[in-house]
């Protein structure tokens, strides 16, 4: 298990996300099972979308 914030994972592997997500969203912290290394292109697009309604849905509940 690795831990890193979602910044880390746009860098790396989808740079062209960054402009269209809040700093909140990239400091968030992202538990990764198998770690950075084993992420694809697809598996980025699935955390920054769960990440967005996550941060949604924390704003609705406050």
């Amino acid at each position: 298990m690795e831990t890193v914030k979602l910044s880390q994972i746009v860098e790396r592997l989808a740079p062209e996300l960054s402009p269209y997500l809040t700093s909140r969203e990239l400091d968030l912290r992202i538990v990764l099972r198998d770690g950075l290394a084993l992420l694809e292109p697809a598996d980025v697009m699935e955390i920054v979308q769960h990440s967005i309604c996550n941060g949604q849905r924390q704003t609705l509940l406050q």
